[in-house]
């Protein structure tokens, strides 16, 4: 498919603004529940993503870590889902982008929400609280901190429903309860089912309950087959070709007047476990110097300064890695779009003095702080391709 954008270019040199910000407002996954939901007629909700064409029955389906490039490169182990790329956007054949940075908790709020990450306030994996001062990870909720107020605004289930529409969510028990389902995908029904085959059987059902229904199910496996082998690995090819036969069960069940979309949160690089390709903060002191809390993850960093050295660890950090990776200052990075064209105040604290994102096959990990995400073979979070564009692909009845 040869549909050439700033996506495939390796911009030199690596200036803020040369890095390719998500498409918010037009074709970002925080576009998508309020482009369907206005189909639906849900007030204060806007068809962001022009391509699409309303249905009364709307399912997203989120597969985990499965990003475009991926999708693309593996014809042969998911056949059915390789039929729909026509499809994608509203039969485009183009993809989404996921939003940055491209990591689930931040995708899931946008999704959830209908928001960027500068307005829900999930920036990042791990980022900093500026009422206590620690690092929270936001994908895990720890250290505990009261879901309401780090991000108060509405889900657009909790709209749907309250508009009349046919609400629900089909996932894993496990996430029923979690803050994180609370804050980014709360309102209607959650069920809980264990196997990929009961979502799809539920949530075709959840789809026929409603004149006007709007559906959503998740599939975790693909992304973590890729963390720890691999996006190449005979692991993760294995479950994407069973994420395809769930994506064909499902869509070979759709009641009437339905529209079925499959989508991912991200994209995700394999990198190799080297020197140059793994920089280790934790034994690098140029790096550390003026660093108070590391946050973010490998591609995708949040950096806390001590006070009054913000600018310096800018410069250092723009020495070191500005060859590899784009490095930005807070308020660079915000006025350059990453997180959206808008930043609430809540937020804005939340986002390093320093953010930087990986454009090269790099990680700057950290082996003593974080040594299980250091050992990952497969990561994601920055705004290359790889890890940035998601399907959106559709089948309807």
């Amino acid at each position: 498919m040869a549909h050439q954008t700033a996506w495939d270019q390796h911009p030199e040199p690596l200036t803020v603004t040369s890095a390719p910000a998500p498409e918010y407002g037009s074709g970002s996954l925080a576009d998508l529940l309020p482009t369907l939901a206005a189909g639906l007629g849900v007030p204060g909700m806007s068809a962001a993503i022009s391509e699409l064409t309303p249905a009364d029955r709307n399912c997203v389906f989120l597969i985990d870590g499965l990003g475009w490039e991926q999708l693309r490169a593996h014809p042969e182990d998911a056949p059915f889902m390789t039929s729909l790329l026509a499809t994608s956007r509203g039969g485009t054949g183009r993809p989404l982008t996921a939003g940055y940075p491209a990591t689930t908790a931040t995708s899931l709020a946008s999704v959830g929400t209908g928001l960027p990450p500068g307005m829900h306030g999930l920036p990042g994996y791990t980022v900093r609280n500026p009422d206590t001062g620690e690092l929270m990870n936001q994908l895990r909720w720890q250290p505990w901190t009261p879901p309401g107020p780090w991000q108060p605004y509405p889900t657009v289930f909790q709209l749907a429903h309250e508009a009349g529409v046919h609400a629900a969510q089909v996932s894993s028990p496990t996430f029923e309860n979690t803050p994180l389902t609370r804050v980014a995908l709360s309102g209607g029904t959650f069920l809980g089912r264990l196997t990929g085959e009961d979502r799809m059987d539920l949530a075709a059902e959840q789809l026929a309950a409603g004149d006007r229904s709007l559906v959503y199910t998740y599939f975790a496996e693909v992304d973590g087959a890729g963390h720890r082998f691999g996006v190449d690995s005979d692991t993760w090819r294995g479950q994407l070709m069973y994420a395809d036969r769930l994506v064909q069960r499902l869509a070979e069940q759709l009641p009437p007047r339905s529209a079925l979309y499959v989508t991912a949160d991200h994209g995700m690089i394999d990198v190799p476990f080297d020197e140059e390709h793994r920089i280790d903060f934790d034994e690098d002191w140029e790096l550390s110097a003026g660093v108070a809390l590391l946050g973010g993850e490998g591609r995708a960093r949040h950096v806390y300064a001590v006070p009054g050295a913000a600018g310096d660890v800018l410069t250092c950090w723009r020495e070191v890695l500005g060859e590899q990776f784009w490095v930005a200052s807070r308020d660079e990075a915000i006025a350059a779009g990453w997180f959206g064209p808008k930043i609430d105040e809540r937020v804005y604290g939340r986002i390093g003095d320093v953010v930087a994102a990986a454009r090269d096959d790099v990680l700057l990990i950290a082996s003593e702080r974080e040594p299980k995400e250091s050992a990952m073979v497969g990561n994601h979070g920055s705004m290359t391709p790889a890890e940035q564009l998601v399907p959106l692909l559709e089948v309807r009845s």
